[in-house]
């Protein structure tokens, strides 16, 4: 499986396989952002999904894939650093707003700044039809963004917060997204990264999920929690995996914008699933940032 990955890096093939992984990631992002923010407390969730995937993920790390290079080391520590801040933003950012308000801001602000930086960081650069293209994803941004400050009068006193922690979340999702491209590509063997990582970023909030369990007065029985947390913890393996492989095989700007399209699956996730409101205003507004991403990918 390495060395296939590793021969279609930077071929048409390589292309391919990496539209279907952020495809993948994109859909496994939607459903991984309603788990944390479903019935259960969205910190708690975290410490239960990230505790699931670093138990899970310890054998491969030690046992399985190739140990990594000594320059890897301060490179996750600096993955650890960045993906902490997110989820600490990110758990923020889902207790003060609905999930369909905040997601599509978080996820939808992050291409921006991602194509920004693999600019800078790997020399990527796109054509007029691209830029179009991030332009529309943009515009369907901050037209949900001023819908949600309008309209959403149940919301009003926390919306300001909660869009302000999105924009600042999405800021971190670029951050981690190139970060974490310049990581797997640091390494001869992607799944090495892979393995270490979920291992490393998995020590944090599952130590302040349990301070802020046992400081409850109602805290929720274990049991269901750690489900939630197991079935997180694949849908994190699958999703993260996809796009970080996607981002070696391919342009990292394009992967991150074509991720996006998981706004449109949180829509239907928050209407279906979490029975939020969602309306007809903003699934469009919602589809025409899915639409700036699929115009980013196929106008290149």
């Amino acid at each position: 499986m390495t060395d296939w990955l590793l021969s279609i890096e930077g071929t048409e093939a390589g292309h391919s396989v990496a539209l279907v992984l952020a495809l993948m990631a994109a859909f496994l992002h939607a459903v991984f952002g309603a788990l944390q923010k479903g019935r259960h407390d969205p910190w708690l969730t975290r410490g239960a999904i990230d505790g699931s995937y670093c138990l899970m993920a310890a054998p491969f790390a030690l046992f399985v894939v190739p140990w990594p290079e000594p320059h890897m080391w301060p490179i996750f520590a600096g993955a650890w650093v960045i993906h902490s801040l997110y989820k600490l933003l990110q758990a923020a950012a889902y207790t003060k707003g609905a999930y369909t308000v905040v997601y599509p801001v978080v996820r939808g602000t992050g291409p921006l700044f991602t194509v920004i930086g693999a600019y800078f960081l790997f020399g990527e650069v796109f054509n007029g039809t691209q830029w179009f293209g991030v332009a529309v994803l943009m515009a369907g941004i901050f037209g949900l963004a001023l819908y949600n400050m309008m309209y959403l009068v149940s919301e009003r006193e926390t919306l300001n917060v909660a869009l302000g922690l999105a924009v600042v979340t999405g800021l971190f999702v670029a951050l981690y997204t190139t970060y974490d491209a310049y990581g797997i590509r640091a390494t001869s063997n992607p799944f090495t990264f892979l393995a270490w990582f979920f291992m490393i970023d998995g020590f944090l909030f599952p130590i302040l999920a349990l301070r802020r369990w046992r400081a409850m007065p109602d805290a929720p029985a274990v049991g269901p929690l750690m489900q939630r947390g197991v079935f997180g913890g694949v849908i994190a393996f699958l999703s993260f995996g996809s796009i970080m492989l996607a981002t070696r095989l391919d342009k990292v700007g394009e992967a991150a914008i074509l991720r996006e399209t998981s706004t449109v699956f949180a829509a239907l996730i928050g209407w279906l699933v979490l029975k939020e409101t969602v309306g007809p205003r903003r699934i469009a507004l919602m589809s025409l940032i899915a639409v700036g991403a699929v115009i980013v990918e196929f106008g290149g």
